[in-house]
C-alpha cells in the first residue's frame, strides 16, 4: 500500500472530445488500448502490476469519456479479481501469475470506484451502477473514517480499513482525499460523515500546506503532525495528486494548490516538472513527462493538451494524471 452534485454538458454527450476534435477523444482511446486489457484489468506498466486504483481511475475515465463497454469490462474484472473481501471495498494488489498479493485495501482506489458508479448511474444513464456506489460508499463511513485526535468530533480518512494506529495518532495520505467525490457520495447515499470528512479534509490539506511541500505520508497526533517511520518521506508521486483533487473540487484557491504549484515549478529546468522533494523542500526529482507537467497547468489555471502523442510518450502513472486533470479541468467548475 506503500506506492502512490455533476450535471455538465460535455459529460451528457457520448465521449468527452479534446478542443478540435469530433467525437471520441484519441487520448483516452490510446489509453484505453495501451492500458486495459481485453478483460479489463487496468495494467500499471511501471510496477508491473494492477491495483484498485487503477481500476477506480479507469472506471472513473471511462464514465467521463462515455466508454460504456471499457467501463464495464473493468468492473467485471475488479468484481471478479479485487472484491475479494468480506465488504464492498477492493483488495489493493494484483500481481500477474499469483492473484492478489495485498487483500487489504486502498481507500482511494475504492472512493473512485465508488464516484464513478454514482456518475455512472446518475449522468450517464447507465443501468447496472444504480446504488452501487451508495453501497461502497457506506463500507467507506463506516470502515475508513478515523477521529482526529486533535478533534475528535471530526474525522479523517483512512488509508485502509485495517490500518490499526495507536491511540491518539492516525495515518493520513493526503493524496487520498478528494472532497468533491466524498461530498457527492454523501450526499447521495445521505451520508453525513463523508460529507463532513470532506470538508475537514480540506482544512487538513490547508494546514499541512502551511508547512511546506505537501507530504505523501503523514501522521496526524494530538500534538500536531509527524512523520510516519516505516513510511516514504518527503513530497512525491503521491502527493501530486493533492491539487489535482482540489481543483477538480473547485477549490484552485486553495492554499494546498499554491503551494503545489510553487513545489512543482521552483528549481527546475526549463520543460521539467518536481516531481519529487525531500521534507525540506529540496530538489530530489524532475520529469519531463507531460501528465506530471498537466498538473501544474491545472494549478495555474491553464488549459491542458491532452492528445494521443503525449499518452503515448509516458508510462501509465503520468498518462492516468494526464487524462484525469483533462476531465477536472472541464468539471471544476460544475
Amino acid at each position: 500500500m506503500h506506492r502512490r452534485s455533476l450535471l455538465i454538458a460535455p459529460l451528457l454527450t457520448p465521449f468527452l472530445s479534446l478542443p478540435g476534435h469530433a467525437g471520441p477523444s484519441p487520448a483516452w482511446t490510446l489509453w484505453r488500448d495501451r492500458f486495459v486489457a481485453a478483460d479489463g484489468r487496468v495494467q500499471d506498466d511501471l510496477q508491473g502490476i494492477s491495483h484498485s486504483e487503477g481500476q477506480g481511475y479507469g472506471l472513473l475515465l471511462a464514465q467521463a469519456y462515455g466508454d460504456r463497454d471499457a467501463f464495464d469490462r473493468i468492473e467485471d474484472w475488479a468484481q471478479r479479481h479485487l472484491a475479494i473481501r468480506r465488504d464492498r471495498l477492493m483488495g489493493w494488489k494484483w500481481e500477474p501469475g499469483q492473484g492478489v498479493t495485498d487483500w487489504h485495501n486502498a481507500t482511494d482506489g475504492d472512493l473512485f470506484r465508488a464516484w464513478a458508479h454514482l456518475r455512472a448511474a446518475r449522468d450517464s444513464g447507465w443501468a447496472g451502477s444504480e446504488g452501487r456506489g451508495d453501497a461502497i460508499a457506506r463500507d467507506i463511513a463506516a470502515l475508513c473514517l478515523a477521529a482526529d485526535p486533535r478533534a475528535p468530533d471530526e474525522r479523517l480518512l483512512s488509508p485502509g480499513a485495517e490500518l490499526q494506529d495507536t491511540p491518539g495518532r492516525v495515518l493520513v495520505n493526503p493524496s487520498y482525499i478528494l472532497p468533491r467525490a466524498l461530498r457527492e457520495l454523501g450526499e447521495a447515499a445521505a451520508i453525513d460523515a463523508l460529507i463532513r470528512t470532506a470538508d475537514h479534509g480540506t482544512t487538513l490539506l490547508a494546514e499541512l500546506a502551511q508547512a511546506g511541500p505537501m507530504p505523501d505520508w503523514v501522521r496526524v497526533t494530538e500534538a500536531g503532525f509527524e512523520a510516519p517511520e516505516a513510511y516514504p518521506t518527503g513530497s512525491s508521486y503521491d502527493a501530486i495528486r493533492v491539487p489535482l483533487y482540489l481543483c477538480w473540487s473547485g477549490l484552485p484557491a486553495h492554499p494546498a494548490v499554491q503551494q503545489a504549484l510553487r513545489s512543482l515549478t521552483e528549481d527546475t529546468a526549463p520543460g521539467e516538472t518536481a516531481i519529487d522533494r525531500a521534507r525540506d523542500g529540496s530538489l530530489r526529482g524532475t520529469s519531463t513527462d507531460p501528465g506530471y507537467r498537466a498538473i501544474a497547468e491545472l494549478a495555474a489555471g491553464r488549459r491542458i493538451n491532452a492528445d494521443a502523442q503525449a499518452i503515448a510518450a509516458q508510462p501509465y502513472y503520468p498518462a492516468t494524471l494526464l487524462l484525469l486533470a483533462q476531465v477536472a479541468q472541464a468539471e471544476a467548475g460544475a
